[in-house]
């Protein structure tokens, strides 16, 4: 049997938990996957998962093993990448991630252009608030909004993710527009969890200052920040990228606008330049021209407000 597709059962089962919702991910039936398991057990020569009738569990090998399978799927991919590569047109899978407010707002949309553009690459796109591992999640490129890098991946500019704190007209009405900084200290404020201290940061002549704020709703994603700051329950600091439409539209309104908060950089996450394959270069290529320049494009109509 194929050893390579028995790796990829294996792992499918690890991941979903289950043989049979395994089966269902992989279009095959359930003998079919039970003999992949056993052939790659074979493989080995050890027992890889704990089965009973209810669920399936990895054993201590199984565990210890997971990781080295995915990598060695990534590499294969990788080859047959490279091997595409010498074709006329770019070919290949190209798996993206990426936080949910930037893929909704601003990466699936410069996704399906690309494809569009190159029609015989597959993209496949992962969404989720936590920072992707790249070797464990077979991840060729991830799109992070951050000052922190890590200094083993390569990393290449896309943007400048700039932020305004806002508000919604209901909730102003209500509570009466901050003048100054200080002001905060008497909204409700909507922050993102962030250790046990709730703040916002902004620039000033002397650095970076913390201006510790009150609320009672806080979340990991942009986007239930800015749904509850939509919803009138406070103050919310909120990336341009994903509220122009709202601001076009009269739904949130900027406050403290002479204000400066402190601006993250918008990184193409990738591991390695070496062997890159020409449609992950192509990629990264077309993201930094359609969100580099010296002002990103959904920053536009801040500047001519």
């Amino acid at each position: 049997m194929d050893r390579l597709t028995a790796a990829r059962v294996f792992i499918e089962i690890a991941e979903q938990g289950s043989m049979t919702k395994a089966a269902e991910h992989l279009n095959m039936s359930t003998a079919m996957v039970s003999r992949y398991l056993q052939e790659i057990e074979s493989w080995f020569g050890a027992r890889l998962l704990h089965r009973t009738t209810r669920k399936v569990s990895l054993t201590d090998v199984g565990i210890a093993t997971l990781p080295a399978c995915k990598k060695m799927l990534l590499e294969v991919d990788n080859a047959r990448n490279i091997a595409l590569e010498r074709s006329s047109k770019p070919k290949g899978v190209i798996r993206v991630a990426s936080s949910g407010s930037f893929a909704d707002s601003q990466l699936t949309p410069a996704l399906v252009e690309f494809q569009k553009l190159h029609p015989e690459v597959e993209i496949i796109l992962s969404v989720g608030h936590t920072a992707a591992n790249l070797v464990e999640e077979r991840v060729d490129l991830a799109i992070r909004i951050t000052n922190t890098l890590d200094p083993m991946m390569i990393a290449r500019p896309l943007a400048v993710c700039h932020s305004v704190l806002c508000a919604s007209p209901e909730y102003l009405n209500k509570h009466g527009e901050p003048q100054c900084l200080e002001d905060l200290d008497k909204h409700y404020c909507i922050t993102h969890v962030s250790g046990t201290h709730r703040h916002y940061r902004f620039i000033k002549q002397r650095g970076v200052i913390e201006v510790p704020v009150k609320g009672y709703f806080q979340s990991n994603e942009t986007d239930a920040v800015c749904r509850a700051v939509l919803c009138g329950a406070g103050v919310g600091m909120l990336p341009t990228f994903y509220i122009g439409e709202h601001i076009k539209q009269g739904r949130l309104v900027p406050i403290l606008t002479a204000e400066k908060p402190e601006a993250l950089g918008i990184h193409a996450i990738y591991l390695s330049r070496k062997h890159q394959p020409l449609t992950l270069r192509l990629l990264v290529d077309f993201l930094v021209e359609r969100f580099g320049g010296e002002t990103a494009p959904w920053d536009l109509m801040f500047e001519r407000q």
